[in-house]
């Protein structure tokens, strides 16, 4: 077949990867334009089209999928099938209906369940034991068309937003593999979503990391694991001066025999930083003060102690 992709995140670099290798004709790759990161903020390509440019294949950036002019050349290829993931723009309907079979979606979560941008961390916050990778016929709705298949994989107990993501692109080649057959064989089912279980997963922001020790300790522990790498979770440590600094944790371990007024340090020594939650507490095992390196929290502790009543997520100076 002749494809063509469309995406941006690295989510879906196996993918793409695994087409290149399939022997399907990739006629060319749409990916968001460069942005700028680092601390020089240089625009940077995705990593999608760095693969892409490495195996000698057009790249097409437009600014907006919708203008008239990026819609017309996606139909300059003729394709027979557009396949996407993690595109990060809404695809009009005139890009949906420019290949011959379709256009088909590779959505990191069991449809019609966390709908939207952040389906991984949003299944770790929901405490699901279980999610996938779901193949659909893109229409014009949020991740609401019909379903050809799900590849499912359990979440572990200790999966990150991190490790969930590597997990998930690893498993969606199989994925693309079993729907592509499907389709060539003309034998691809359509499944409608039922509307009335979807959920939505919404955009990350950085303020979304930001921890709420009123709420029960298997919720915040939950919490900072779906946030692990991005945008992190973090709470404030008060500084000697009262100025509040953001302190990231990475890791940590459930305790449900002690409790105390939400955010007090309850204890904080070589073993780490317990914190009382809303019900329960949590023993921080990984953290990093802003402007510091990452670190184990009873290494943190060995330069800068913190006396049991200390107050996360406040402003009040620790004496």
């Amino acid at each position: 077949m002749r494809i063509l992709f469309i995406g941006t995140g690295d989510i879906g670099l196996p993918a793409l990867t695994w087409l290149f290798n399939s022997g399907h004709e990739i006629a060319a790759v749409f990916t968001q334009p460069d942005k700028p990161a680092g601390r020089k903020m240089e625009l940077l390509p995705s990593p999608i089209k760095q693969l892409a440019l490495d195996r000698g294949i057009p790249v097409l950036q437009p600014v907006k999928m919708r203008a008239p002019d990026s819609v017309a050349q996606v139909q300059s290829f003729a394709a027979d099938l557009i396949v996407v993931m993690a595109y990060g723009q809404i695809l009009p309907n005139g890009v949906l209906e420019a290949a011959r079979i379709g256009c088909i979606n590779l959505h990191a979560s069991i449809l019609p369940r966390h709908r939207g941008a952040a389906p991984i961390q949003s299944a770790i916050l929901a405490g699901d034991t279980e999610t996938g990778v779901t193949v659909m016929y893109v229409d014009a709705g949020l991740d609401t068309g019909d379903i050809l298949l799900i590849h499912r994989l359990p979440i572990h107990r200790h999966d990150t937003g991190g490790t969930l993501h590597d997990r998930l692109a690893a498993a969606t080649p199989a994925a693309l593999a079993e729907a592509l057959r499907l389709l060539e064989a003309g034998a691809a089912p359509r499944i409608p979503q039922d509307n009335a279980l979807g959920t939505y997963a919404k955009k990350l922001e950085r303020e979304d990391g930001a921890i709420r020790w009123d709420r029960p300790c298997h919720e915040v522990c939950r919490h900072i694991r779906a946030m692990n790498p991005w945008p992190g979770a973090f709470t404030l440590l008060p500084d000697k001066d009262g100025a509040p600094r953001k302190l990231k944790i990475f890791a940590a371990a459930q305790n449900c025999r002690r409790s105390g007024p939400p955010g007090q340090v309850l204890r904080a020594d070589s073993r780490g930083i317990l914190v009382a939650c809303g019900t329960g507490s949590l023993l921080l095992l990984d953290i990093q003060m802003e402007g510091k390196r990452r670190m184990p929290a009873r290494d943190f502790l060995i330069g800068r102690p913190l006396p049991p009543g200390a107050i996360f997520g406040t402003a009040v100076p620790i004496e």
